[in-house]
């Protein structure tokens, strides 16, 4: 897509926002319909004036608005309070259009407080919303300087972006501490590594992240939690933490293969199914195969996994150990002893197979954070890392608005089974 049409179709939503609240109407305005007029944009730049033009109007008009609301009154009518307009300021504003210069009302007491454009910010919140959606994506301050002043032709100082940043850590915080609902039909888990600086050393720091399906079939992220090497002990941490904030139950859990993780989580959700994930288990297996064995040993191995019923997989388990024991016996040991967890997702129907047996979605999370803030090769604070991981959360997890597939009939088996727990 060239410049000119991503300008114009960012200008294009913003013109549509702005008339939908604030319905801002002038001759140019209505003549929109008009294909004469449109043809009078020859190039971005036309198209830029012109919304930067709105833009700066429609910022005046709900400042008047807001001054109205202050006194109580329309203008040039009589404050009830004594208080009234007292002319305008000029004050220059750094948007999503460029700089512009526009007129603040004012009253006579100087009590009128803007929302829209605070005393002592020159920010507007699009903007605002740019450089917070940047430093989501990875890209450090000094990086957003140089793209705003690329974009819009002014310099917002890393002191200011910084300031805009850091205003996150109160979200972050707050959404930490949310109240959770009190039951999820599967929880995901998992740990993601990030270098971290401490005590002027770089040291491996785990993010654990959990993200649950709820009654209406949605995805939710649970929380993120900061500690040191994944460790089973931590977990209870978190599951602890999930449990004070409202959780009460958990069907099924899926995690990776973590030693005494099982043990954990039903510590604290004594009902809870725990299903290992499978790909961590393949994965675990084929570590030391040799490479002309992969192909043949990764075949067989699939014929546990992929079986019908549970029985058929214990079979295909036994002919496994027979074949390969001698040569990869540490592969059937680590079968053999994660059995119970790793073959759950055979008492359920397909549907749920499908979204139990694996951690996947939990890891293509984990692999979009990692897309985000890969930019980062360490981080200098335990919050730095938090406030990065948690924008990277919010940009990854936008489009998570709708159930999941086929989520009638699944739900329809997770009453079945969970008919006593499950009350929707």
């Amino acid at each position: 897509m060239s410049s000119f049409k991503k300008l114009k179709k960012i200008t294009e939503i913003t013109f549509l926002i702005t008339f939908k609240h604030y319905t801002v109407m002038t001759k140019k305005e209505e003549l929109l319909n008009d294909k004469e007029f449109l043809k009078s944009f020859k190039n971005g730049a036309d198209l830029t004036s012109f919304f930067k033009d709105l833009h700066k109007r429609a910022v005046e008009h709900m400042l008047e608005a807001e001054l109205d609301a202050h006194l109580d009154n329309e203008k040039h009518d009589k404050s009830l309070n004594g208080n009234y307009r007292n002319g305008h300021t000029e004050k220059k504003i750094k948007t999503s259009f460029g700089e512009d210069l526009i007129k603040v009302p004012r009253d006579r007491e100087s009590s009128f407080e803007p929302a829209l454009v605070p005393k002592r910010h020159n920010i507007i919140e699009g903007l605002e919303n740019i450089i917070i959606s940047f430093y989501a994506k990875g890209m450090s301050v000094s990086d957003i300087e140089e793209q705003i002043k690329e974009l819009y032709d002014f310099d917002v100082s890393t002191s200011t972006i910084s300031r805009i940043t850091d205003a996150v850590t109160n979200q972050a915080i707050n959404w930490q501490n949310r109240p959770l609902e009190d039951l999820y039909l599967i929880v995901w888990m998992d740990g993601i590594v990030f270098k971290v600086r401490e005590n002027s050393k770089v040291v491996n720091k785990t993010i654990y992240l959990a993200v649950g399906l709820n009654r209406e079939g949605k995805k939710e992220v649970l929380g993120m939690w900061l500690g040191k090497n994944e460790s089973s002990a931590f977990w209870m941490s978190v599951l602890t933490d999930m449990k004070a904030r409202g959780v009460e139950d958990i069907l099924i859990t899926a995690t990776d293969n973590l030693n005494g993780f099982t043990n954990t989580i039903r510590s604290v959700f004594p009902e809870s199914q725990t299903q290992i994930c499978v790909v961590h288990q393949i994965r675990n297996s084929c570590k030391y195969v040799v490479w002309k064995d992969r192909k043949e040993f990764t075949a067989d191995m699939k014929l546990i996994y992929a079986a019908p019923t549970k029985q058929a997989a214990e079979l295909a388990l036994d002919e496994f150990e027979q074949k390969w024991n001698s040569k990869y016996g540490y592969a059937i040991k680590s079968w053999r002893e994660n059995w119970d967890e790793l073959t759950v997702f055979f008492d359920f129907p397909l549907e749920i197979r499908k979204i139990i047996y694996t951690t996947n979605l939990i890891e293509n999370l984990n692999g979009k954070i990692r897309k985000y803030t890969k930019n980062k090769m360490s981080f200098p604070t335990d919050e730095a890392v938090l406030k990065s991981v948690y924008l990277a959360i919010r940009e990854a997890t936008k489009k998570w608005t709708m159930p999941i597939r086929n989520w009638g009939v699944i739900l329809n088996q997770f009453s079945l089974i969970f008919e006593q727990r499950l009350r929707l």
